[in-house]
């Protein structure tokens, strides 16, 4: 592309949102998401992040890429800000990813058609540039008067499914953050990642809520009892980590996208972090008897740093799995 053209086509990109004012306020309104009420709603009562505050947490920094910010403006069943959705690059720990991540002060986070648009786009660019992706689900399922528009061609909603099975086949890592409802398609989208992580009391995962459990069955249950942090680490296995709080998720996640092994460490460094507590007192713990078991818990003297990050730490509490560096 020339740079002529390149200048040509920026000009009737500008043009097309008019003066750079217009431009400012368009993104002023998109910074706002779903308004004050939402925002309120979500914060003092649900107890959540915003979804910016969410990314602050999870990058390594304030600057990325965001990916197709002004997507679900002017649309003809009215404005969806940021198509539901944030999505971009950014660095975790390092590593380049892409992120999409559900905004869920717009319209309770539903996915519209432009949802499904932007976020195959986002699949799109981790695809073909080899980029782990990383979802923060709070989902609430399909705007359902518009459903009809979702599921009819191969570029609409099911592809995203097929986008993960296909990046899982690429090697390309994929995680997910359930930090707020996940309700249908919500609810596939993590359980396809290689790990999840879920946050007590506001992460949610089911096929579908308890509404739609009490139309159907008459019985009454919990969203907690019925698709929350604690059944699905603890009984079902759908999920790998358990959060107590928000905060402790991106920073599981950040410890999680470390064990990736997706690029690895330079052969040069010869810096080695040695574990905290010394193996020669291994003897000296090994019990005397055989009534009496070994806390397998010692391989905090095997590892970098005695850092281990666990997996599945409540299900199946009988075995010890989990990713840490050893001689780096």
């Amino acid at each position: 592309i020339t740079q002529k053209a390149l200048g040509s086509a920026l000009h009737r990109y500008m043009s097309s949102y008019g003066s750079g004012r217009r431009l400012s306020e368009h993104r002023e309104k998109l910074m706002k998401g779903g308004g004050e009420r939402a925002i309120y709603q979500h914060t003092q009562r649900k107890k959540k992040f915003l979804v910016r505050e969410r990314l602050h947490m999870l990058l390594d920094d304030e600057d990325y890429l965001e990916l197709c910010p002004f997507a679900g403006l002017g649309l003809p069943y009215g404005d969806v800000p940021s198509a539901s959705s944030v999505a971009g690059i950014g660095k975790i720990n390092g590593l380049w990813c892409v992120f999409i991540a559900n905004d869920a002060t717009v319209k309770a986070g539903l996915t519209f058609p432009i949802s499904v648009t932007k976020t195959l786009r986002a699949q799109e660019v981790a695809i073909k540039n080899r980029l782990p992706c990383v979802y923060l689900v709070d989902n609430s399922g399909v705007f359902l008067p518009l459903q009809s528009g979702l599921f009819s061609d191969k570029n609409h909603a099911g592809r995203f499914f097929y986008n993960e099975a296909v990046m899982s086949a690429m090697k390309i890592p994929q995680l997910a953050v359930v930090c707020g409802t996940c309700i249908a398609g919500g609810a596939y989208a993590m359980v396809m990642v290689e790990e999840a992580v879920i946050v007590q009391r506001i992460g949610t995962v089911a096929l579908a809520g308890p509404p739609l459990v009490k139309a159907a069955t008459g019985e009454e249950v919990s969203p907690e009892d019925l698709g929350g942090a604690k059944l699905h680490t603890e009984v079902s296995g759908c999920i790998d980590y358990f959060a107590s709080v928000e905060s402790e998720a991106y920073q599981c996640s950040r410890n999680i996208i470390t064990t990736f092994n997706f690029e690895l460490p330079e052969e040069s460094i010869t810096e080695v972090e040695g574990p905290l507590y010394s193996a020669e007192e291994l003897m000296g713990l090994a019990p005397k008897s055989y009534n009496y078991s070994l806390d397998i818990r010692l391989v905090d003297r095997l590892t970098d740093g005695s850092r281990l990050q666990e997996f599945k730490a409540r299900y199946g509490t009988t075995l010890l799995t989990g990713f840490a560096r050893v001689e780096g």
